[in-house]
């Protein structure tokens, strides 16, 4: 991924209200952030941990969206992130809940998916972050291969939050 500028970053929210947009602070480690190591950016806000952003380039322009985490996360099962295909325990992959963008949005339409809990998929898929208790899925896809399919994944699910009639994850 490309380095963006904060200002990019915030410009870039589709979904987001006006006064969300203000209460937006990029993560603490906005500065140092390794954009070769990712194929999106994505944090959780400190503040209201049951908010996150992901913010990605694709090929429909630069594209941020506000996820609602679940205040009630589920113990003692397994998750699967549909972006990355990482396998967690406990609360390692939960259902992120993403507004529409537009008219649809506000008619309180939303767009889900499991996504790993601290939206560190590029770092799993590269082997610099390990999931304990979990991990990767057996398959025959190189690590170039599994990046690509990241970031299908990533533009797949922004394309439903922008657009509703684009297609659905697979």
């Amino acid at each position: 991924m490309r380095a963006l500028t904060e200002a990019e970053v915030r410009d870039s929210f589709v979904n987001a209200t006006e006064a969300e947009l203000e209460r937006l602070e990029p993560p603490w480690w906005f500065g140092a952030t390794l954009w070769e190591s990712l194929d999106y950016l994505g944090w959780v806000d400190p503040a209201l941990p049951e908010r996150g952003y992901l913010v990605s380039e694709t090929s429909f322009g630069v594209v941020g969206v506000i996820l609602r985490l679940p205040k009630n996360r589920p113990h003692g099962r397994r998750a699967l992130c549909n972006l990355c295909w990482t396998q967690h325990p406990g609360q390692g992959a939960l259902l992120m809940v993403a507004r529409r963008a537009g008219k649809a949005g506000l008619n309180h339409n939303t767009v889900g998916t499991y996504i790993c809990a601290d939206l560190a998929c590029s770092l799993y898929l590269r082997g610099l972050r390990r999931s304990v208790g979990g991990g990767r899925m057996p398959e025959t896809l190189d690590q170039d291969a599994r990046i690509h399919r990241l970031g299908e994944n990533v533009e797949d699910f922004l394309a439903r939050v922008v657009d509703s009639d684009a297609p659905r994850l697979a």
